[in-house]
C-alpha cells in the first residue's frame, strides 16, 4: 500500500519527523521533507539515499504560508502527486498563564495551528483534484487532557484533534481523503527544549522518571495507518508510555 507513496512531511529535522522519513522511506515511500534546520535536512538525506530511498528536501517555516506551497508544488513538479501529508512541526514551551510569556504563545499558535493550516491548504486542491490523499496530523495527548502550565499548549493541540475531525467529516466521504490524528504522549524528542520558565523544572524532573515512547514508536504507528487498506480510515492513534497516567 505504501510503496511509491509521494509523501510530504514537516518538521522532519529531528525527533518524529526524522525518524518517520526514514521509516516510510525503508518500507518503500518517496519522501518530500522540509524544515528549518537545513543541516539537519542534508543527513537526512543522505541517510535516505544510503538506503537506497528517494527524497527531496527543501527549506520549511510552516509559519510562511509561501514556504508551506512551495514545499507542495516540488513534489508535485517533480513527482506529479502528494498521496500523504504529515503535519508533524510543533513547539512545546510550557508555561503557566500567570508568567505571561506572551511571545512563546504566539509562536505556539503560529506553528501548531497555522503551521497545520498552512500546510493543508497546500495539498487540498491536488488530493480533491485526484479524489485522493491522506492527511496525518499529529496531535497529542495534550489534545484531550489540560493540565497546568499547558493551557496554551494544550489549546493548540485541542485545535488540531478538532481541525482533524473536521477534515474527516468534510473530505472523506466526499473527496477519498483519508485523515489520521494521532496523539502521542511523553516521547523522547527535543520538545522539552523549548521550556524556559524555570518554575517548572519539578515538572521536568517528574517526567524523567518514565520510560518514554520513542520517536520510532511514532512512527511505526504513523507507518500503521498510512498502510492500512484503501476503505480503512484510522481516524485516531492515542498512544502513551505504560508508566504515563494521563
Amino acid at each position: 500500500m505504501i510503496k511509491d507513496k509521494v509523501i510530504l512531511i514537516t518538521g522532519a529535522s529531528s525527533g518524529i519527523g526524522y525518524t518517520t522519513a526514514l521509516t516510510l522511506s525503508r518500507a518503500g515511500a518517496t519522501i518530500v521533507a522540509g524544515a528549518r534546520r537545513i543541516d539537519r535536512l542534508e543527513s537526512l538525506k543522505q541517510t535516505v539515499k544510503d538506503q537506497n530511498g528517494e527524497i527531496l528536501i527543501n527549506l520549511l517555516d510552516v509559519t510562511k504560508k509561501e514556504q508551506c506551497t512551495n514545499l507542495a508544488n516540488l513534489a508535485i513538479s517533480e513527482y506529479g502527486r502528494i498521496d500523504v501529508l504529515i503535519n508533524n512541526a510543533g513547539l512545546m514551551p510550557l508555561s503557566f498563564v500567570k508568567n505571561l510569556k506572551i511571545d512563546e504563545w504566539d509562536k505556539m499558535i503560529d506553528v501548531n495551528i497555522k503551521g497545520v493550516l498552512y500546510s493543508t491548504a497546500s495539498v487540498i486542491p491536488h488530493m480533491l483534484a485526484n479524489k485522493s490523499g491522506h492527511i496525518v496530523n499529529i496531535s497529542s495527548v495534550a489534545g484531550r487532557i489540560v493540565f497546568p502550565a499547558g493551557s496554551v499548549y494544550c489549546a493548540t493541540k485541542h485545535a488540531v484533534t478538532a481541525f482533524s475531525e473536521g477534515l474527516r467529516q468534510e473530505l472523506s466521504q466526499r473527496s477519498n481523503i483519508r485523515v489520521t490524528c494521532v496523539e502521542p504522549g511523553v516521547v523522547a524528542t527535543e520538545l522539552n527544549n523549548t521550556i524556559t520558565d524555570s518554575s517548572l523544572h519539578g515538572f521536568l524532573e517528574s517526567v524523567k522518571k518514565i520510560e518514554p515512547l520513542q520517536a520510532q514508536n511514532i512512527a511505526d504507528a504513523i507507518l500503521y495507518a498510512i498502510d492500512s487498506p484503501n476503505h480503512v480510515n484510522v481516524n485516531e492513534i492515542l498512544i502513551r508510555p505504560v508508566q504515563q497516567e494521563k
